[in-house]
């Protein structure tokens, strides 16, 4: 189950379908959620608003258990941070954080029942760890997320599958964040636009380039994976070695 608008999370749930996963994107934006439709008829579509708390824990729970879930939905609001309002930080907040506890919350709990274990992948940002200009709500609700995700993880990862194996069962819940740099999808592009400003983090990026949306759908596949059975509780930077200075 993914939670998608456009960019990355369209590429991710597409790339779920290719390889052979019962798949069930979710958006508030319906029209997002038709074409993605058209491009892979069996991809189930379910039209929620995350920041509805009690609406959105109605939908996921009637999906029933899943195995894999992906947290990608996010939104920011640019402004320095003298000119933030109150608004402006609850909207970022509800949307980057609590929501993805609700979900998190339902499915964690639906996996447990089940009794077979499976994969949490919280798309994060490297704005987590690296403070941006005109980003303080998103960098904070991301930092947020992240540490939520090591919370999850210790608090789950002891729940497995009921089998007799249980020492080398590949079948714990593992939770993990994708922390990317900038992607140029179109949210990134409203970001970071401008020459000017993003020359100054390309400069600061051993790789010099900025991520590509198939830098982060790969990464995702393996961490949802069981070839990455003993990875729980981490933050996977992918950002051309920014992170080394």
């Amino acid at each position: 189950m993914i939670f998608v608008s456009s960019g990355i999370g369209r590429a991710i749930a597409k790339k779920l379908v290719e390889c052979g996963a019962e798949t069930y994107a979710l958006s508030r934006t319906m029209a997002d959620l038709e074409t993605l439709k058209l491009e892979m008829p069996s991809m189930h579509i379910l039209h929620v608003d995350l920041q509805d708390w009690n609406k959105t824990r109605e939908i996921v729970t009637k999906i029933g258990p899943v195995d894999l879930l992906i947290n990608n939905a996010a939104v920011s609001r640019l402004a320095k941070f003298t000119e933030i309002k109150k608004e402006d930080i609850e909207y970022v907040m509800n949307f980057n954080f609590s929501a993805v506890f609700n979900v998190s919350q339902v499915v964690a709990k639906a996996m447990i029942e089940k009794g077979e274990g499976g994969s949490i992948v919280n798309i994060s940002s490297c704005g987590a760890q690296d403070a941006l200009f005109d980003h303080s709500p998103y960098c904070s609700s991301k930092a947020a997320l992240d540490m939520l995700t090591k919370c999850m993880a210790l608090e789950l990862g002891p729940h497995k599958a009921l089998t007799i194996d249980v020492l080398f069962s590949l079948f714990h819940i593992r939770v993990n964040s994708i922390l990317p740099t900038i992607v140029f999808t179109e949210f990134g592009k409203k970001a970071w636009s401008d020459p000017a400003k993003s020359g100054l983090m390309l400069a600061r990026i051993p790789l010099g380039r900025f991520a590509e949306i198939d830098d982060i759908v790969n990464t995702v596949i393996f961490t949802l994976s069981d070839k990455s059975a003993m990875t729980n509780g981490e933050w996977i930077r992918i950002d051309g070695g920014f992170g080394v200075q």
